[in-house]
């Protein structure tokens, strides 16, 4: 089966997306284009009625004005203007007998305002900088822009990545686009569909599931009892089940087929609905690993693990390391677990425009790291990621509100300062941001 990825652009901006899309293969690509930014939610919600997606792509403002409307677990991409793209336009301004300063420039990161300063030897004092947030109106940006205009004088000028802070501005100041170039565009398509191709991959892994009579008089008489609940559970249609005497009742399928059944890792309605037949206590462990005999023997472990419980309950045991539960019958999300995440991940993921994966990630480093600061680097260190990807994820939390910069610190003594960052994941899901109502805005 195909991925479809659904792009979400500005009809202005509907040609640099193609352009950008033209080095992918075995992905189809639906487009969604709008003139005006109050048509975003409208043609989105029309087009998500109708549309099978496995992805979606938008720019951080159609990505707000649409985030409500995804369906949960959708992956999402949300592309933003990088460090390249501001160093080209102060080049394509320089080309235009522009000097390079004094500048105005929206929705661009504040650290990669500074990095590309920095790297350029501009003066600091001269580049006013209004990063993207949600709440952000067109007129209350444009009034950024002749603030910044009145101080700086008549040799200033725009950078803005908006095309209806351009569209106003257009003729009045001198304005140039800070719009991705198609290779950033590009490399936040690829990273989408192969995060898309992942997931499909690691939902057809094979995994094992363990279920232990943990007390009853008659054991065997209870797991031929067991696994006939089980091969009449409608869930269970797709899976292979094999009664394994003193170890249990064995479960060979898809890991995809127990996410369901245990809604992603949540509960396991199955442990209460055989013990309500059998009158017995029922124990599970769930096992994914690189091999058949490799899912079971971390099932086993995990059931074992379960039996020490003297409630009903189960484990997922990864080969990976991962350790999920104890899991009930029918039990609340686990919050900070590495597969799954509760509905205010979910919401705070959509409003960030990261997976839940990397958000549960994210909140669980929060709480182990205890406030202590660290740089991009640790963080992709923590998330088994590369530098680069964490410079751009650290951008990403930043513009949601989900890191705090704290400073530099000098790792290297001929090297630059590593800026440091705060999480902030407890507190916005505290704050629950996304309930708030979104302002008007423009990509």
């Amino acid at each position: 089966m195909g991925i479809v990825i659904g792009v979400v652009t500005h009809a202005a901006h509907h040609e640099l997306f193609q352009d950008a899309a033209r080095t992918l293969g075995g992905v189809d690509l639906a487009w969604v284009s709008y003139d005006h930014e109050d048509e975003i939610r409208d043609r989105v919600a029309e087009f998500l009625s109708t549309t099978r997606l496995d992805g979606f792509l938008a720019g951080p403002v159609p990505y707000t004005a649409s985030r409500e409307l995804l369906p949960p677990g959708l992956p999402v991409g949300v592309i933003r203007s990088s460090a390249l793209d501001l160093t080209l336009a102060l080049y394509r301004a320089q080309e235009r007998g522009w000097v390079r300063t004094p500048v105005s420039i929206d929705t661009f990161a504040a650290d990669a305002v500074e990095a590309v300063a920095t790297a350029l030897d501009l003066d600091q004092d001269q580049v006013a900088c209004l990063p993207y947030a949600p709440t952000q109106t067109v007129d209350e940006i444009a009034e950024f822009h002749w603030d910044a205009y009145r101080r700086f004088g008549e040799r200033s000028f725009v950078i803005s990545v908006r095309a209806a802070v351009r569209e106003q501005l257009a003729g009045r100041l001198p304005i140039i686009s800070g719009m991705p170039v198609p290779a950033t565009i590009r490399t936040e398509l690829h990273e989408l569909a192969l995060r898309i191709e992942s997931d499909r991959a690691s939902a057809q892994r094979f995994a094992a599931g363990v279920f232990l009579i943990s007390q009853s008089t008659d054991e065997e008489r209870a797991r031929i009892g067991l696994m006939n609940q089980l091969l009449n559970t409608p869930e269970f249609a797709g899976a292979w089940i094999e009664n394994r005497g003193r170890r249990g009742v064995v479960v060979f399928a898809h890991k995809a087929l127990f996410e369901r059944i245990t809604q992603n890792w949540v509960g396991v309605p199955a442990l209460a609905e055989a013990a309500a037949a059998l009158g017995v206590q029922i124990s599970a462990g769930f096992g994914v690993g690189v091999s058949a005999r490799n899912c079971v023997l971390l099932a086993e472990q995990a059931a074992a693990r379960a039996e020490l419980s003297d409630e009903p309950c189960a484990y997922l045991f990864e080969d990976s390391g991962v350790v999920i539960g104890p899991m009930g019958p029918a039990g609340e999300a686990l919050r900070f677990s590495y597969r799954e995440h509760g509905d205010e991940i979910e919401q705070l993921a959509k409003y960030v425009g990261l997976s839940a994966t990397t958000v549960s990630r994210l909140a669980a480093l929060d709480q182990e790291l205890q406030g202590r600061t660290l740089s991009p680097g640790e963080l992709a260190g923590h998330l088994g990621i590369t530098d680069q990807s964490g410079r751009r994820l650290i951008r990403t939390l930043d513009a949601g509100g989900l890191v705090s910069a704290e400073g530099t610190a000098q790792h290297h003594p001929k090297g630059r300062p590593s800026r440091l960052y705060r999480l902030r994941i407890a507190q916005a899901l505290e704050a629950q941001p996304w309930s708030s109502p979104a302002g008007t805005s423009s990509s």
